[in-house]
């Protein structure tokens, strides 16, 4: 008998001496709860006859080991245990279903043992099917693998990662799902990678200069500056959108990493439709052309800080649009996300674009 009901006191104070002992708070507040209702003492083994598949107790083939005990120990045991431990305390993250025995049970055994329970735990919620709860009876259940084929690896890691809230449940539907795929990574991001690597526009197919002259550092009134308000604004949010990104990449929040990101693409896109480049190369006066190098560069500069920041979303999309861009794999890490324009002699001036094809990502019909 495990005496469980001696740890209630350490649990509370593990969980309120580390605000991220149990994330999101409000499954945090949950297991408080259970605390406080009282914890019983618990049984670390079962009748043999009725389990027989599990770890037979030693010395006592007529009963086995419970399966939590059991299972729960092998993190240790991934970690290095009995030897020197790697990567501990960890991070578990589970599905709400099992809350209890990794909360509860868990950190328990750790202290019992005299070692650190887990650093965080933090539980996710469940996926639902149009409303309801998924079930093999029912014939609502997700295939994967289905979803891989008609929405591509990248393509369901997006709408996954797009869509999915720890503290409440996902409504998987088919229709919302292309509808997102193909407004974002189809429009967005694709329209805005075929209008600045177009031909017409950027006839040799490289990353143009950024003209200082006609788009300052900073706003200072200059009478050659072709700069709008909204223009530095966008640059703005460029320059802060890695820490933003980075904060929502910590705190499990991918769908807000993906919704700034997005907000910059759209911005971008905007920025696009303003300066009108294909009026300007129609008019191809040196200051046009290099009005006209100074808007593509930014937007491609867009891409290239947005295609970076989510990179572990979508690994292959950004791939193939990194290498479009003519962005080196050396060049793919957190100390290239500063924009170019801020760096004197930056490399990617008059760089070669790859030669892929500008289709990054097929809309999807359902």
């Amino acid at each position: 008998m495990f005496r469980l009901s001696q740890f209630e006191s350490k649990l509370l104070e593990w969980i309120e001496n580390n605000k991220r002992a149990i994330y999101p708070s409000m499954f945090a507040d949950i297991v408080r709860e259970w605390i406080k209702a009282g914890l019983q003492d618990l049984s670390v083994s079962r009748q043999r006859n009725r389990l027989q598949w599990g770890i037979q107790v030693p010395n006592d083939p007529s009963q086995t080991i419970y399966v939590w005990l059991d299972a729960l120990v092998n993190y240790l045991t991934v970690s290095g245990y009995p030897d020197k431990l790697v990567s501990w305390p960890a991070t578990h993250i589970i599905g709400k279903d099992i809350l209890k025995f990794h909360a509860i049970y868990w950190p328990a055994f750790l202290m019992a043992a005299g070692m650190e329970p887990p650093a965080s735990i933090v539980c996710h919620s469940h996926w639902t099917r149009d409303g309801s709860k998924m079930s093999k009876s029912i014939g609502n259940v997700v295939d994967p693998n289905e979803c891989v084929k008609k929405l591509t690896c990248d393509g369901f890691r997006f709408c996954l990662l797009r869509e999915d809230l720890l503290h409440s449940d996902g409504d998987y539907k088919e229709e919302k799902i292309a509808a997102i795929l193909n407004a974002e990574l189809a429009d967005t991001f694709g329209n805005l990678l075929s209008r600045v690597t177009a031909r017409s526009l950027n006839p040799d197919q490289t990353f143009p200069e950024f003209h200082t002259d006609l788009f300052p550092i900073h706003p200072d009134g200059s009478c050659r500056s072709r700069a709008t308000k909204e223009d530095y604004e966008l640059l703005e949010k460029l320059e802060h959108l890695p820490e933003l990104v980075d904060k929502y990449y910590q705190d499990f929040k991918p769908y807000k990493s993906i919704e700034a990101i997005m907000s910059c693409l759209r911005l971008t896109n905007a920025f696009i439709q303003q300066h009108e480049p294909w009026t300007l190369v129609k008019n191809p006066t040196d200051e046009n052309r290099a009005w006209l190098d100074t808007v593509i560069h930014v937007a491609m500069d867009s891409l290239r800080i947005c295609s970076l920041l989510l990179q572990p979303i979508i690994p292959i999309f950004c791939d193939r649009l990194l290498t479009r861009l003519g962005v080196l794999q050396t060049e793919r890490t957190n100390k290239h996300l500063k924009m170019l324009r801020t760096q004197l002699g930056n490399q990617h001036s008059l760089r070669k674009l790859g030669t892929k094809d500008n289709v990054m990502f097929k809309k999807i019909k359902i």
